[in-house]
């Protein structure tokens, strides 16, 4: 009789053990959000110029994140012009074409250069942040990308090959 009740007790306590751990396990990352986005507006004089046209143009449906493919989401009406969303949690990713020059594009800025286009990598003062945002300085006009961390460096690296090829480099314009 012991000898089918400890394996069978020990058989209990592993199956429970596992359905705890289970129910515990890896959260289930969030879902991001697809319906329309609510882009507030910003100061963004070159927007609808030609350069915004032709970068917004170029942007595909689709980025890569870490998590897998980042949809296209809509824009809520009224959208600004030069503006472009994908869906990513806990944020989506944001892209904004012709906002004016940074004024943290200092002669001292630390730049970060990916697949040929300069960034600035702009701090929001957040001790943790859960977005990274980052302004192409290179270019005739300003892009700024902001993207959750989560979302890995595909949407940068995606992005950095499509300034590359649709807007000429010009030389950084530190004042």
């Amino acid at each position: 009789m012991i000898a089918i009740a400890i394996p069978l007790i020990f058989a209990v306590v592993v199956a429970a053990i596992s359905i705890t751990m289970r129910g515990r396990g890896a959260a289930e990352p969030p879902r991001p959000d697809t319906g329309p986005l609510a882009v507030v507006p910003v100061d963004a004089p070159d927007a609808a110029g030609p350069e915004c046209t032709i970068l917004l143009a170029a942007l595909p449906a689709d980025l890569s994140g870490a998590g897998g493919t980042l949809h296209e989401r809509p824009l809520a009406d009224p959208a600004p012009p030069g503006v472009r969303a994908w869906a990513a949690a806990p944020q989506p990713v944001v892209l904004r074409c012709g906002l004016p020059r940074p004024v943290e594009l200092t002669p001292t800025a630390a730049l970060l250069e990916v697949n040929g286009v300069r960034w600035l990598k702009l701090d929001d003062g957040v001790p943790d942040p859960d977005v990274a945002s980052y302004v192409a300085v290179d270019r005739p006009v300003y892009v700024v990308l902001t993207a959750p961390l989560d979302a890995g460096s595909g949407p940068l690296q995606q992005v950095s090959d499509l300034v590359r090829n649709s807007l000429p480099a010009t030389e950084v314009k530190v004042r």
